[in-house]
């Protein structure tokens, strides 16, 4: 799914009762002097279409923020990355996912709060789209999407927190105290009751002015991951095949795998046939740290977080077209166990680059190409599939404005999803691990579990699908115990203490209280 920025002149809604997610009188700005609260809100088909891009909003700060950023938080959590950044202090809801000392006192409270603000607006629309005077299909499409939307929501607060509260309603301010979780079965049933309820509503395609909004192939693939998620592996592998259609082919939804894995990371080839659910960002929102994370930030913050630290081309490096990336504060080192598994892989050169190489021993190194500072933590090779380029630099400030899209699902996810469902066996599983490695340049391998569960790992690499797929194989223990990864207890991440206040919530196992 592609997610529309519109330039909108509000900035939140008003009594968004999200368990002290925020403000309980939080207002929404509209043009003009006046101030609307919500209850006077929803009038008619422009105001319900306002609902729901702010519906839509919490979706940005997936790559649009800094440590409370799902990316990198989930990307310092696996076994690929370190924080890195300027030292152990820096951005420290980072280093405490990295190095596995989160606990409710540390952990970025905005992860949890963003995603309850965007279930809070889409409960809002939904209850009050029946009583707006609108023209009738696009009520019904509108209510489909802040369903899917829900959905979304849901699903990755179920995968990272595991027990949390199921909210369907707008909680009063005498309700919040009574707040508990429900089982993560029960998610489970309502998140697949809203994707298969707002499936039939949505739109195949999409015109370009409504990029970014969710269509049945989008809601159908986020379908068929959590059903792979809640163990229905059988209905997993029909949705999927729904969206994936033959392998190497396009599907019935017009997906297809891009022709070279590196088109990918190409700035320019947003929209692709590869991508399913994809978040957009901006260069043009003209963010800068007086407006940062109020509203007016609709940049990729992430890709400035993932550059570089102090990246600069000597002239030798210049001549031997080594990139030309931004001078970043670089987080998300690789690790050495990333470097080893993808080095002989043709998806290297679009992952990683050996910045250690083109320097040379250090920044004095006459034989080097480039100097750059280490980050914490620096193993001398860094992600650039979200890499940031000067030319992506516009008027503003630079730091907070790159319009990088970010992947959420793409089709190479859902062959190996589909193939994974199968059951690693099969024909029609060989057909699909083979078109994912046939379009990275490899041959072929038989189909397994393991060998579906190690191509997610060099196919997706720095996406942010690491860390669930560790945990929902079972692998996460092993895998992460270099990190410091307890076993019975970090499968799930500590619900910050914010959250506690005047609710009956019980912290996850293995954190105080």
């Amino acid at each position: 799914m592609k997610l529309i920025r519109f330039k909108q002149s509000f900035i939140a809604f008003g009594v968004l009762l999200t368990l002290g997610a925020c403000d309980t009188d939080e207002k929404l700005e509209v043009k003009g002097d006046g101030v609307v609260y919500e209850d006077n809100f929803y009038r008619n088909e422009t105001e319900a279409y306002s609902g729901l891009v702010a519906a839509y909003d919490k979706l940005g700060k997936f790559a649009g923020a800094m440590e409370n950023a799902p990316l990198l938080f989930l990307n310092s959590a696996s076994d690929d990355f370190f924080a890195g950044g300027g030292g152990s202090d820096d951005q420290p809801g980072l280093q405490v996912a990295s190095n596995y000392t989160v606990s409710p006192a540390n952990i970025p409270p905005a992860i949890w709060a963003d995603y309850y603000k965007g279930v809070a607006r889409c409960n809002i629309m939904l209850i009050k789209l029946p009583g707006i005077p609108m023209d009738a299909a696009k009520k019904i499409r509108f209510a489909a999407e802040v369903k899917a939307l829900r959905a979304y929501y849901y699903f990755d607060l179920v995968r990272m927190f595991k027990n949390i509260p199921l909210i369907l309603t707008q909680l009063t301010k005498d309700e919040i105290p009574l707040v508990m979780q429900a089982k993560p079965e029960d998610v489970y049933v309502q998140i697949e009751k809203d994707l298969n309820e707002a499936i039939p509503d949505l739109p195949m395609t999409l015109p370009p002015a409504e990029l970014g909004r969710f269509t049945k192939g989008a809601a159908t693939a986020l379908l068929g991951k959590v059903y792979l998620y809640d163990n229905k592996k059988t209905q997993a592998a029909v949705e999927l095949a729904k969206v994936n259609g033959t392998p190497g082919g396009t599907s019935s939804y017009g997906y297809k795998l891009m022709p070279a894995f590196a088109d990918l990371w190409n700035h320019a080839n947003k929209f692709n046939t590869e991508s399913i659910f994809e978040i957009t960002y901006t260069d043009k929102s003209n963010a800068d740290w007086g407006n940062f994370e109020r509203g007016d930030d609709e940049g990729n913050v992430a890709a400035q977080l993932m550059g570089i630290r102090d990246y600069s081309r000597k002239p030798k490096g210049i001549d031997a077209l080594l990139p030309n990336y931004i001078n970043g504060w670089g987080f998300m080192v690789v690790t050495p166990q990333l470097v080893a598994v993808l080095k002989d892989d043709p998806r290297y050169a679009s992952t990683i680059f050996n910045a250690a190489a083109a320097r040379g021993v250090d920044n004095d190194d006459v034989n080097g190409l480039i100097t750059y500072k280490d980050s914490y933590q620096e193993t001398g090779y860094h992600f650039i599939k979200y890499a940031a380029f000067n030319a992506d630099i516009k008027p503003g400030n630079p730091f907070l404005n790159f319009g990088i899209n970010t992947y959420i699902i793409r089709l190479a996810d859902t062959y190996l999803l589909e193939a994974e469902a199968l059951g690693g066996t099969g024909a029609r599983a060989q057909a699909l691990l083979d078109a994912v490695r046939l379009r990275a340049g490899l041959t072929a391998v038989p189909v397994s579990i393991p060998a579906i569960l190690a191509e997610r790992r060099l196919e997706l690499a720095g996406e942010g699908h690491r860390w669930f797929d560790l945990v929902r194989t079972g692998e996460a223990a092993a895998k992460l115990a270099f990190k410091g990864f307890q076993a019975n207890k970090n499968e799930a991440f500590p619900i910050p203490y914010s959250e506690f206040n005047n609710t009956k919530i019980v912290q996850n196992t293995g954190y105080p209280q």
